[in-house]
């Protein structure tokens, strides 16, 4: 349930985002998905903001993207959003740019892995 102030429970990010509490206490832990607040009883809270990064880490999980990548991404677009100079700007592209590579790559493999699943999916109703 969202709060007077917009934020909302981890319980609430969890169905949101259709990923479990363990997962969401575990990014947490490891900073990968810190929540914007807490309650007075020490209850996690999340923002808008907060479920927009969750779902981005959510996209990159079938692409078998480690949590140490995750974290790597969002640190790099985290720097972009918070305005580095010129020179740090295009560093951090370059590093953006070989994430979009790899992305390429690892969806172009779930695309063959697809398309191996319907075939065996078709050999099975032809029995």
């Amino acid at each position: 349930m969202a709060t007077s102030n917009g934020m909302m429970h981890i319980g609430e990010l969890a169905e949101r985002s259709e990923m479990s509490l363990r997962s969401l206490r575990h990014y947490d832990e490891i900073g990968l998905l810190s929540a914007s607040g807490r309650t007075e009883g020490g209850f996690r809270l999340y923002t808008e903001t907060d479920y927009e990064r969750l779902i981005l880490i959510r996209r990159m999980k079938p692409l078998g993207f480690s949590l140490d990548e995750m974290a790597d991404l969002l640190r790099i677009i985290d720097a972009l959003e918070s305005g580095s100079d010129e020179n740090r700007r295009a560093e951090l592209r370059a590093e953006l740019s070989g994430f979009v590579e790899q992305t390429i790559t690892r969806r172009e493999k779930l695309r063959r892995q697809l398309e191996m699943a319907d075939e065996f999916l078709e050999l099975l109703r032809t029995r």
